[in-house]
């Protein structure tokens, strides 16, 4: 029996797809669930599943464009395939489970026996090789297990080599690519912010000291309770949902003649990827602990990077956050992501000479922006919207106290 392996419908409104990559050759055995290849739309990276095992025919070429609903391959269920796991884009290699199983396969298969004379020795180790009567295959099976020191090693040898090769060697060769649907789509919505919105920037700077000390003394509590450690980007989510609270005009956006506040805030967490900028969406972040923000931002930036989100995931966002400083970016203004109003710019942690009650002290300092839709929000409202987020910075403890300091709270003031 042939069974059908047809486009599927990434979303609404989505009816063209590039087919972007196969991850099996045409006539492979697949098993059950396995991901077979990859399609692209201006929203989402999907997977093509295989439903059941098989032996697979492709009928499309990859880099393809291609309408929802068509057939791209078949799969022959009529040939058995033996039992096995169902392997995904990440499934390591049998070349590799070769290497990486020393302890219980023979290295001198017909596969490996080339690249084992290849193996280099020191006249010493040859020496010493020859006068106990081994061999490169006795010396390599015996090693067990490859070190991190080991491969690290291989790693700065090829380093160090390839810039000698660059050093060496001058080349005029260009690498040309097809465009992706997804950046085209990202490409259309950067050129429409610029030109549909009265964007403006409001820059302040934030002490992490407080921030620093917390995660350096409950760090390792955190992670035996939680399994994860903690970063900056879950205070900085929960500082930007408690100051929302305080200017809701931020968590707003335009449509048509009427400006939209939602009462929740969906926090978006800009990521970069392989194929480009992906900001899935933290849902209801207002009512998430610092425990619970890590964790969700942890398994939705992981799985955007394998480009695994759904497009339910990476939709329906209030205010986007993004964290240009891993990169090492000192200052920049952030470009809304429409339709929000407002977008936070994070940038890298530097210690600077600060002035402290008339005293210069040295500060972990870091500079934000934010990035406004003038015509939803108001200077004064988008100024003290980043004046909060630095006090909740400064003073973690004020995010479970909003507005209030802890000891306004205890005095009732």
């Amino acid at each position: 029996m042939a069974l059908e392996i047809k486009i599927p419908s990434p979303g609404e409104s989505i009816t063209e797809v590039e087919l972007t990559s196969w991850f099996v050759e045409d006539g492979a055995l697949v098993t059950k669930n396995q991901e077979i290849g990859e399609i692209e739309s201006e929203k989402a990276t999907l997977p093509l599943i295989a439903t059941q095992a098989g032996q697979i025919k492709i009928l499309v070429k990859e880099g393809e464009t291609l309408q929802v609903g068509v057939v791209v391959a078949t799969i022959d269920t009529s040939v058995k395939v033996p039992n096995a796991p169902a392997q995904t884009r990440n499934t390591v290699t049998p070349a590799a489970a070769a290497v990486i199983s020393t302890n219980s396969a023979p290295l001198t298969t017909p596969e490996t026996r080339s690249s084992l004379e290849a193996v280099k020795a020191t006249p010493v180790a040859k020496q010493m090789m020859d006068k106990e009567g081994l061999s490169v295959d006795d010396i390599v099976s015996g090693l067990k297990k490859i070190s991190a020191n080991d491969v690290k090693q291989v790693i700065a040898h090829r380093a160090s080599s390839g810039i000698l090769q660059r050093q060496q060697e001058a080349s005029r060769d260009e690498e040309r690519k097809k465009v992706s649907q997804l950046r085209k789509k990202i490409s259309e919505r950067l050129v429409a912010v610029r030109n549909e919105t009265a964007m403006l920037t409001t820059f302040n700077e934030a002490d992490m000291s407080a921030i620093m000390a917390i995660r350096a003394k409950y760090q390792e509590q955190f992670v035996a309770k939680h399994g994860i450690k903690i970063g900056f980007m879950s205070f900085f989510t929960k500082a930007v949902t408690e100051a929302l609270k305080q200017f809701p005009s931020v968590n707003s956006y335009l449509d048509g003649e009427e400006v939209v506040s939602p009462k929740y805030c969906d926090i978006g967490i800009a990521v970069q990827t392989d194929k480009g900028l992906m900001v899935p969406v933290v849902k209801n972040a207002e009512i998430l602990s610092l425990a619970d923000i890590e964790k969700k931002i942890a398994d939705l930036a992981g799985r955007a990077r394998i480009a695994r989100l759904s497009i339910e995931e990476m939709s329906g966002g209030t205010f986007t956050i993004s964290n240009g400083g891993i990169y090492g970016s000192m200052l920049s203004t952030p470009i809304l992501n429409p339709p929000q109003s407002g977008i936070l710019g994070m940038h890298n942690i530097l210690e600077r000479p600060v002035a402290i009650k008339g005293k210069v002290e040295i500060r972990p300092m870091m500079y934000i922006a934010l990035s406004y839709d003038h015509r939803v929000i108001d200077g004064k409202d988008s100024v003290s919207f980043l004046l909060a987020v630095k006090e909740l910075l400064e003073e973690p403890a004020r995010m479970i106290f909003g507005e209030q300091s802890p000891e306004q709270f205890l005095l009732d003031i």
